[in-house]
């Protein structure tokens, strides 16, 4: 009798998403495992659970996410800008690539968050199979592509 081998479980990279609406998180969470599986998002859906993760990352040494994707509406508009700017201050926080993803399109929206550093603007697609087509040029780019500083 041979026993099968073990599986290594493998570590993903850990990518935080910031998400109030549920339903888009179901949608963003399965189009990121079928296109950029190397990476274990995690789902935050309040400014407050935003920062209180990112501090507990690195207070205990936990694994910093090396991406952050953001709807800056959560709900409204002013908090999101809000959390945006907290992170871009921070010192241990601000070299984390912010990527939005959002439904608006206004030139407004797009200036401001590139004025406050974001490294991306992505609107929000409309079918689940332009998220997949979406993630898989975000991973491409993302993770093929990009240098990232040695503390992110």
């Amino acid at each position: 009798m041979t026993t099968a081998p073990k599986l290594r479980k493998v570590r993903r990279t850990p990518i935080l998403v910031v998400e109030n609406n549920p339903d888009q998180w179901l949608i963003i969470r399965a189009a990121l495992a079928q296109s950029f599986p190397e990476v274990e998002p995690i789902w935050k859906n309040h400014p407050l659970q935003v920062l209180s993760f990112l501090d507990e990352c690195a207070a205990d040494s936990r694994s910093v996410p090396r991406l952050i994707l953001m709807e800056p509406y959560l709900p409204n508009r002013k908090d999101g800008w809000a959390l945006l700017e907290k992170i871009k201050a921070h010192p241990r926080h601000q070299l984390i690539p912010v990527v939005i993803m959002s439904h608006s399109e206004t030139v407004e929206d797009i200036a401001e968050a590139y004025s406050l550093h974001i490294a991306s603007y992505i609107t929000k697609p409309t079918t689940y199979h332009k998220w997949v087509s979406c993630f898989q040029t975000l991973r491409r780019y993302w993770w093929e592509v990009v240098s990232f500083p040695t503390s992110v």
